[in-house]
């Protein structure tokens, strides 16, 4: 499948808010071949802009995945980390991880064993603040010669795996997925508008990217992409949510209890009659936390309609988060529709 080998490709990459030059050119060589320019711009979002008429629409995908920056290297050859982006920090514990200095150094997160731990601290989750990576040096000068510093990214080592019933698991699909959706959705299109498919920097630290490619763009409507939670796994029971693995896309309704995005009645028609018109099956998602690039846009200059199309998934902020292809292919197609109709709404 297609859309398999692109997911693959873009998770298994590697790129921390900041550091997402490694994405930028899989975008690039996903996309230059269907669109008729891409511009890098000061922040480092990728524009790959498909000429057509005067109505304007913007994708947006963000490119960053969460991950961790080296602060301080200790005498014994430690690297103290500090996180970059939102850490479940047990998740963080006993990861295998890839330090980016002058070359790539493989590592893993430690943390004092429980065995040498008191009893009330054996009952406390372990801080990041608390934990370090072993790149398995023997001092400060050994760690240097290996040409890591202070200030080098530090990502996850984990690749794609497929498990049953078209799930998949990884790290980063958060955005990757939404990155291949907006790729698959570019090519699928037949479009007349004016596309920006925008792939966006340093969203999980502030959604800095989306902002400031909307206020260079100004698009008339705007989709982001991304994940968001399912709540199909058990202990999600009590969550009162009702987004599924396999069962469509997520258009958003709302996010962060109404603080993000609250989507206008116009963008909710437009999704929503797209998808009903082409039989694909999509999912309403109203969330209490997160948000996405779309409030970025949203409130950008006077104002720009944008709405969320996403792909649920399992254990987000994990190297092991799980999607479903299916809802992948589908918000893909749902996407390159949606941006057919755009101009009987704006």
């Amino acid at each position: 499948m297609e859309i398999l080998n692109l997911i693959r490709k873009l998770s298994n990459a590697h790129g921390i808010s900041g550091f997402e030059d490694e994405i930028r050119e899989i975008v690039k060589s996903e996309l230059e071949e269907h669109v008729d320019e891409i511009r890098i711009d000061k922040m480092g979002n990728i524009i790959c802009i498909k000429n057509g008429s005067n109505l304007k629409l913007m994708v947006a995908a963000h490119m960053d995945e969460i991950g961790f920056m080296v602060k301080f290297i200790d005498e014994k050859g430690f690297l103290r980390i500090t996180p970059i982006g939102g850490w479940f920090s047990q998740i963080a514990v006993g990861q295998r991880v890839i330090v980016h200095g002058k070359e790539k150094v493989y590592g893993v997160i430690g943390c004092k064993p429980p065995h040498l731990m008191k009893e009330d601290e054996r009952k406390k989750a372990v801080e990041i603040k608390d934990m370090f990576v072993d790149v398995g040096a023997e001092s400060k000068e050994d760690v240097l010669k290996m040409g890591i510093e202070v200030g080098n990214p530090v990502t996850i080592d984990r690749d794609v795996q497929v498990l049953q019933n078209k799930k998949i698991t990884g790290k980063a699909f958060d955005n990757r997925a939404g990155l291949a959706m907006m790729i698959e959705a570019i090519k699928k299109t037949k479009s007349d508008a004016t596309i920006y498919a925008v792939g966006t920097v340093q969203e999980e630290v502030g959604l800095k990217g989306a902002r400031t490619s909307a206020y260079s763009i100004e698009p008339d409507a705007a989709i982001a992409t991304d994940v968001c939670v399912a709540a199909d796994f058990p202990g999600a029971e009590s969550s009162y949510m009702d987004v599924k693995l396999g069962k469509g896309p997520a258009i958003t309704i709302a996010d962060a209890s109404g603080r993000g995005l609250i989507a206008s009645k116009k963008i909710l028609d437009w999704l929503r009659n797209t998808a009903e018109k082409n039989k694909i099956p999509y999912q309403l998602e109203v969330a209490e936390g997160g948000t996405t690039d779309a409030t970025a846009i949203n409130l950008t200059k006077a104002g720009i309609p944008a709405g969320v199309v996403s792909i649920p998934a399992r254990y987000i902020h994990s190297p092991v988060e799980v999607i479903d292809l299916q809802d992948l292919e589908n918000g893909s197609v749902l996407i390159a529709r949606a941006l057919e109709t755009a101009k009987d709404y704006f």
